[in-house]
This record gives structure tokens, sequence and C-alpha cells, in this order.
């Protein structure tokens, strides 16, 4: 019998300083059974260009009008054949072996059913510096129990740690074209509801890379990103209780509003209200959300919202020190590697 396909599916806009490099890890991919497709979200720079550059027997490339991330997710796997799907942004990187390790744990017992996950780590530049920093999710898990954890201690799994059988996907339903924001949460818990558990494969790496406030889940002050995160947590508090409603769950679901409620907190009123009403449903309260440390003294000098204006613009200001200090220590090190290599 043949090994199965696996598509590696890569949504891409205006991600030319990204794309060759995300396109190389998934062609280093040791699994030999693949194939590779792009779609071109409309970019208006040159991603388009590099990507077809690449275009050979086992990657494909299509371009289309913009039509947004998630709608994009799903003309991908339209197209694709793959036996198995591997979700991966136009900006990260897969370990060579990172589809193979996962495959790997299949060769246990197992279904069509079967969710797989793997490991990962942040970073900016330099993907061989990146920090992969253990969480509750890292290991094998039931659904519900998956999806309760992420929910009580506000954690997840990025994008491409997981690998997804064809049958899975289709079972799933499509991505959800109607969320600006956390689309790909809301649809993983549809992927993990729909899967007989989640098997973790420790050695199986993917390199995620931090986009600062560029980020599509970046909500910052935009009320169309608020009301998509509302809708989508919403939908999660209902996929977890339409598997388990005890008072763990009820726990955990209003915590997961608490978690989330500063960044709703006082601006959006209306969708404040909806998140108390929510969490009175659910026996619980919601408290109004204090700052930290380093924004509770300009809330007493200046008020609250020049405090949270300044929790806004503070991490993006540091952030950009942050990125352009990296980008230096990168090129400092591509300088020292290539002047070794010459030597």
């Amino acid at each position: 019998m043949k090994a199965p396909l696996v598509s590696i599916l890569v949504p891409a806009f205006n991600a030319q300083e990204w794309i060759a490099d995300t396109l190389r890890s998934a062609l280093a991919q040791t699994w030999a059974r693949k194939e590779i497709i792009v779609v071109d979200d409309g970019s208006s720079d040159q991603t388009l260009a590099i990507a077809r550059q690449f275009e050979s027997g086992c990657v494909r490339v299509v371009t289309q009008k913009n039509r947004g991330a998630a709608a994009t997710r799903n003309e991908l796997f339209a197209v694709s054949k793959g036996d198995y799907i591997q979700w991966l942004d136009a900006d990260d990187l897969l370990a060579p072996d990172k589809i193979s390790r996962q495959m790997a744990v299949l060769d246990q017992p197992h279904t069509k059913r079967t969710l797989l996950s793997s490991a990962w780590g942040r970073f900016i530049y330099r993907p061989y510096r990146a920090e992969f920093v253990p969480s509750a999710l890292w290991c094998d898990l039931s659904p519900t129990e998956w999806l309760l954890r992420k929910m009580e201690q506000n954690i997840y799994m990025q994008t491409a740690t997981w690998l997804v059988s064809r049958e899975l996907t289709e079972t799933a339903g499509p991505w959800n074209t109607m969320l600006l924001g956390d689309d790909d949460g809301e649809y993983f818990c549809r992927v993990l509801l729909a899967s007989d558990g989640v098997r973790f494969a420790p050695e199986s790496r993917v390199y995620y890379r931090e986009a600062g406030s560029s980020r599509l889940s970046y909500i910052g002050r935009s009320e169309k990103k608020r009301e998509a995160q509302l809708r989508s947590m919403e939908l999660h508090i209902a996929y977890l209780r339409s598997q388990e409603d005890s008072p763990r769950v009820r726990a955990a679901c209003v915590r997961y509003l608490q978690n989330w409620l500063i960044f709703f907190h006082p601006e959006s009123s209306e969708m404040v209200n909806r998140m108390e009403q929510i969490a009175r449903h659910l026996g619980g309260t919601l408290t109004a959300p204090r700052l930290s440390w380093k924004y509770s003294w300009m809330e007493f000098l200046f008020g609250r919202r020049f405090a949270k204006r300044a929790q806004l613009v503070f991490p993006r200001v540091r952030w950009d020190v942050q990125r352009c200090w990296d980008r230096a220590l990168f090129q400092i090190d591509m300088r020292r590697l290539a002047g070794n290599l010459e030597n």
C-alpha cells in the first residue's frame, strides 16, 4: 500500500519577506508523499512571483482576488487531494521531520478520526533560537479535556501543529468566513469535537514566527475584531457544553470570559453586557478587570482610558524594538556563517 499523501496548504497574503523560507521548509519534509499548494489571496507585493519560483511537480500555486484568510483556506482544501492536511501559514516553518514524526504515531492503534498535534516554539527572525515552552495541551487528551484546559488556562496550540485526516477535515466543515479573528480557534474546536482524541508527538516541531500587531489575531481597538472574538468565544462555550455541562466546565467557561474581559471593558459596553449575561447563565459572575501594575498608576493619574491606550501602544513599541534587535542579530549570524563557509 502507498503511504498516505499529505497536503501542505499555505494561504499567503503580502508575505514576500517570508514565503520562500516557508516553502523551503515544506519542501524539506522527509515525508516523501506530499503536495504543496499555495493560494495567494490577492497580494499587492511580490508574494505571488516568489511562490511561483517554487512551482514544480509537487508545488502548485493558485491566485485569487482578496477574500480573507478563512476563504483562502477553504479554497486550499477544495483543490487539495491529500489523505492528511497540514495547514501552514506563509511565515511559519516546519522542522524537516515534523510530518514524519507525526505519521509515525499512526503506527500505533488509531482511526481516521485521530487528531495529531506537535510541539511549537516562538521566534522572530532566528528559528534556531525558538523557545519551546510546554503547556497542559502538550499530551494525549480527549477532545473535551483538551478544550476545557484551553479555556480554563487560556492556552492554545498554533495552527501548524495539527495534522488532520481528510475524513476528519470534511466532518468538521469549512472555515468560518464570517469571523475576522480567532477563526482558527473556532475551526479547530470543530475539528477536535469531530475527532476521537488528540495524539501528541513530542519530537515533532513547528516554528511560529511572531508578527506583533500585524498578526490577524491582534484585536487592538477594532470593534469588528472584538465582535468576531466574542462570537468565537460564544461558540467555544457552546461546543464545550455540548460535550459536558459539569460544574467544572461551567467554571472554566466563566474563567474564559473573565480572562478576555479586559479586551472589551470598558470600551464595548454592549459586548461586556453579553459576556456578563453568559457568565450569570453559567452560574458565575465577572468582575471589572484590573490593569497590571505597569499601567495601574497611569489609571490613577490619567484615567482608565489613557491607561488602556497605553496598554495597547507600549507593547507595540516594545515589539518594534525587539524585532529590530532580533533582525540585527540574525544579520550578524548570517554574515558570520558566510565568513566561516568562505574560510
